[in-house]
């Protein structure tokens, strides 16, 4: 069975073609993992969970759970050379096991396509503000009139409805394309632009004289202030930040030339994915406190709390411009990343033209994120289980979709597959192979499975 398996990879190929370079693969998988949740959503819990304390814990989980997590999705993916519902059902056969494993790849389709469903809306969001602060609407604004413009524009359906048509207009377009052409082409841009525009605006953090208050914040561990739910919330962002467990990772690895390494390309990818992530804290941070605002905001800290600061600063049309563009450049990276799996899974298993599954899957999540547009304005008095339809779309998928998704992919290929098939993707049973097999066989789901029971409510509240 090991022979056979060695030798069907050897004959394997995609039949959407191949990343051109080592290089165009790290900025796919960068860009997909560089999102919202790099930008808005870490420097926010970082805020909540003691600053530098939660950063070292981050930096923690991330090697032992994301980076192992990720090397076995991106093993699995090149191995199959499908899209994830086919890769698992294939390799769950060619190792022995079971084709049951697919409905593990049709979570992660699955889970993809609702996540961007919401996803789309947040970023239609940042596409909203690019043209707001253009306008100068937060020039000279006062905190009540910045959250006046905020719930104004969430609050009009129609809005929300055209900001997220628009940004899945663009995405869809993007894919339709193709591997090579749309997808490579649209992140060899977007990739370097977005560093280039973070690094513009870090320049200007490290002038604004409160750099140094940012950069204790960041980097100086408050032990006091970390909690064991703080421990948690490290561990689930290091895990969904880096966009596993979604299909993106395993579709995109598909596409992974044979002679790039696994080991190399991911540490590169978890490297740029965690740098941008601090980046972005240290230049949200400086900003915080030049203008006496709480780093430990919340959501609103980027359509609430940072368009008061660009108002009142020198160049904040210019500069909060910058800082939007980054976060539609991001979002819409990460857009590209979650679609794939399941415009793959439609040409391969249906037969379709790759135009005509782009717009098959943009229209179905453009359809369902309607649920999403709503829950801000006309439903959201209309609440059940966790909240909102948004709400709930986000508990499903973030709290239980991923964390069992990502389990099962370290399960299958640190204990389904066999030593010579994970071997040979990872270029041999060395060192590096030792410390991976260790880590995806027992700390990552071990630590995946603590923050799935905790999210649940199966753990008791810690203190």
């Amino acid at each position: 069975m090991q022979n056979e398996a060695a030798g069907g990879k050897a004959r394997r190929t995609s039949l959407h073609g191949h990343w051109s370079s080592r290089m165009a693969f790290i900025l796919a998988v960068t860009g997909s993992a560089v999102g919202l949740g790099n930008i808005w959503k870490f420097p926010y819990i970082a805020g909540q969970n003691g600053g530098g304390a939660f950063v070292v814990v981050y930096l923690a989980c991330v090697l032992l759970i994301g980076m192992p997590v990720m090397m076995s999705e991106i093993l699995i993916g090149r191995r199959g050379r499908r899209n994830p519902v086919a890769t698992m059902a294939l390799l769950g056969e060619e190792e022995g096991s079971s084709r049951n494993w697919q409905w593990v790849g049709m979570l992660g389709v699955v889970a993809g396509i609702l996540i961007l469903s919401y996803y789309s809306v947040i970023a239609g969001w940042t596409l909203a503000y690019v043209q707001k602060t253009v306008s100068g609407v937060f020039t000279s604004a006062s905190p009540q009139e910045v959250s006046a413009v905020f719930s104004g524009f969430t609050g009009s359906w129609f809005a929300v409805l055209v900001s997220h048509s628009l940004f899945m207009g663009i995405t869809t377009f993007v894919v339709a394309r193709g591997v090579e052409r749309g997808l490579e082409q649209a992140v060899r841009f977007m990739v370097p632009a977005l560093l280039l525009l973070m690094l513009t605006l870090l320049g200007y953090a490290i002038n604004s004289g409160h750099f140094a208050e940012g950069l204790s914040f960041m980097f100086t561990p408050d032990f006091d202030a970390l909690t064991w739910n703080s421990v948690l919330a490290a561990m689930g962002q290091a895990f969904f930040t880096l966009s596993l467990a979604m299909g993106a990772v395993m579709a995109y690895g598909a596409y992974l030339p044979e002679e790039t390494s696994i080991t190399g390309a991911s540490a590169a990818v978890v490297t740029a994915d965690t740098l941008i992530a601090i980046l972005a804290g240290l230049v949200i941070f400086p900003l915080v406190f030049a203008n006496g605002l709480d780093p430990a905001e919340g959501p609103g800290l980027v359509f609430d709390t940072l368009p008061l600061a660009f108002g009142q600063m020198t160049g904040g049309v210019f500069f909060g411009t910058i800082f939007f563009i980054l976060l539609t450049f991001a979002a819409w990276t990460s857009a590209i990343g979650l679609m794939e799996p399941a415009v793959a899974w439609l040409v391969e298993h249906h037969g379709r033209t790759r135009l005509q599954a782009a717009v098959m899957v943009g229209i179905l999540i453009w359809a369902i994120g309607f649920g999403t547009v709503l829950s801000f304005n006309v439903l959201a008095e209309f609440t059940f289980y966790k909240g909102t339809i948004y709400d709930n779309i986000d508990y499903l998928t973030s709290n239980v979709m991923l964390p069992l998704g990502g389990v099962c992919i370290s399960i299958f290929a640190s204990w389904v597959m066999c030593r010579n098939s994970s071997a040979d993707e990872l270029g041999g049973a060395g060192t590096i192979y030792s410390i991976w097999h260790i880590c995806a066989r027992y700390v990552a789901p071990i630590a995946i499975l603590f923050v799935f029971l905790k999210a649940v409510g199966l753990l008791p509240e810690f203190s």
